[in-house]
């Protein structure tokens, strides 16, 4: 099966690690595309970036030409789209922040979302709200560090020390899982995992296997009514119409 990934802004390296992510999680059958916007926020940190990120790769997926897939994996943390891409593709779409949310379920009561910035945690609550988990987050907690500084800095233990000083504020909070709350921390779960004690969950590979499980059980997205196909009408798409 091919599973095509989307990163929710324009940084290129970004999505080669979140493809490596992706590759290492899935099974032995499953090929890995990366697609990378041609437009939008180099990093998504707020409400503006997200919408404008959410457009950007509708637009992708909608244009795309590449090999046929049969699943869409979209990486970005609480950011807009995916529910207008459930209308877009006739192929499963799965969101990595509810597919983190919803296996940190299978594992703890209550679970926590370390991410990057402070400015992010609101969009994120109201993402795992609109996605049914919610209920169940403990608390969504910043490490102060944005996306970019996750690939610059080049030091790994400052990164670890910022992501496990959040991860003990979500643990006092009543966390008992953590999940990874941004596309660019994957691979830090095998780092972190033993320091901190408690199960933490990377939504790259969650929402991977979980696509992957979706496909292979013949399922799809349904279009009795939410996610229908969109109305035949006219639209403009930066500069084209369709």
């Amino acid at each position: 099966m091919r599973i095509v990934v989307t990163n929710c802004n324009t940084t290129q390296e970004m999505t080669e690690e979140i493809v490596r992510g992706a590759r290492a999680a899935a099974g032995p059958g499953t090929t890995v595309t990366g697609l990378t916007p041609a437009w939008g926020p180099e990093s998504a940190e707020g409400w503006l970036d997200s919408y404008l990120s959410a457009a950007a790769v509708l637009d992708t997926l909608r244009k795309y030409e590449g090999p046929p897939y049969d699943a869409v994996v979209m990486a970005g943390f609480g950011e807009h789209g995916r529910e207008g891409a459930r209308e877009l593709v006739d192929v499963p779409v799965v969101d990595i922040t509810e597919a983190a949310a919803h296996l940190a379920c299978l594992l703890g009561r209550r679970y926590g979302v370390v991410t990057t910035l402070e400015r992010s945690c609101g969009q994120i609550e109201d993402s795992l709200e609109a996605a049914g988990v919610g209920r169940n987050c403990a608390a969504v907690v910043g490490t102060g560090l944005g996306v970019l500084e996750l690939g610059e800095l080049g030091d790994s233990r400052r990164t670890e020390e910022a992501f496990i000083a959040a991860a003990e504020r979500a643990r006092e909070a009543g966390a008992e899982v953590l999940v990874l709350g941004c596309a660019g921390m994957t691979g830090l779960q095998r780092a972190v995992g033993e320091k901190l004690g408690l199960p933490v969950v990377d939504g790259v590979g969650a929402a991977v296997k979980l696509a992957e499980s979706l496909v292979t059980l013949g399922l799809t997205t349904s279009r009795a009514g939410s996610y229908a196909k969109p109305l035949p009408k006219r639209r403009e798409w930066r500069g084209s119409v369709g």
